[in-house]
């Protein structure tokens, strides 16, 4: 059982609001200094050589395949349980329930834990078809990168987000390169160090295998799930604020239109989400899933 831990103090609440102050105070003067740079030659001659977009390939069709419809939903709600859960384990101070190998009687997991190891499953299975599929149909030119010049139309993006005068661009057809290669990066990079990582920390890591060392392994798996919070909270924050009706059917409704079908699927995302999310509060729940897989011990609280 963890010590809990301590609450802040008045001193530190205060200064954390001076922080959060401060930091806006910063976006903002950024901002207003782009703006300020931006009318200028050299910088309108570079917008102008680098809209913001990379060319795609000819054999990308545009419109948004039902696969990727179906995993990204199915990606976000593991995402959540996979948070809620990582939560759990990090910060709870005593364990409701115990998960004990049938195999392997030495290897025993929380039920937080266990939760957080089956949801990674279905997490990464539900990735490896999205990516199979993801070539299979010729979409992937959409997220991965096929010419340099991607990196100044991924600044010119950047410049045009920080000025707050955004990107336009018609996301059925294509997304800008700062999108592209944000989302090559999730999808290549961060998930599969997220999946390695964890799997270092959890009790099915061959002990034989030294090459990744446990410290390492904690130094990068929580600073990676942080990542991709941070890039939910801004690509659905961005989602919202740059047309939801027409940028919500692309994704939800299987159309590039202005109406509210892609809103009401999202809607319905939402509650199934907020379900999971309450779902992995409780062990008696979990438990039934985990006697799958194992014996099962709930401990009182």
């Amino acid at each position: 059982m963890t010590s809990p831990r301590p609450r802040p103090t008045w001193t530190q609440a205060v200064s954390a609001l001076f922080v959060a102050a401060a930091l806006v105070i910063v976006a903002w003067c950024v901002v207003f200094a782009i703006r300020a740079v931006l009318p200028t030659a050299p910088v309108q001659a570079f917008l102008t050589a680098y809209p913001g977009e990379s060319a795609l390939p000819a054999f990308t069709a545009p419109g948004i395949p039902a696969f990727v419809s179906w995993t990204h939903f199915l990606n976000a709600f593991f995402l959540v349980l996979i948070v809620r859960s990582g939560l759990r384990f990090r910060f709870e101070k005593r364990s409701g329930g115990l998960w004990t190998s049938r195999r392997v009687k030495r290897r025993r997991m929380s039920l937080a834990l266990w939760g957080h190891l089956a949801v990674d499953v279905l997490w990464l299975a539900n990735g490896v078809v999205f990516v199979v599929l993801l070539f299979v149909s010729g979409h992937w030119a959409r997220i991965v990168p096929t010419s340099w010049d991607v990196i100044p139309n991924a600044l010119s993006a950047a410049l045009q987000y920080a000025s707050l005068d955004w990107p336009t661009h018609n996301g059925w057809v294509h997304y800008n390169a700062l999108q592209q290669l944000f989302y090559f990066a999730i999808v290549f990079l961060a998930a599969p160090l997220a999946a390695l990582t964890g799997w270092r920390l959890s009790a099915f890591w061959p002990a034989a295998w030294r090459w990744l060392p446990e410290r390492t392994a904690k130094a990068l798996h929580w600073p990676t799930m942080l990542f991709f919070v941070g890039f939910t909270i801004v690509h659905v924050g961005l989602v919202l604020a740059t047309g939801a009706l027409r940028n919500l059917n692309h994704m939800y409704g299987g159309q590039d239109a202005v109406n509210w079908t892609g809103f009401a699927v999202f809607a319905g995302t939402l509650v199934l989400m907020a379900f999971g999310w309450y779902a992995m509060r409780r062990d008696d729940w979990i438990a039934r899933v985990a006697r799958l897989t194992g014996d099962v011990r709930l401990l009182g609280r």
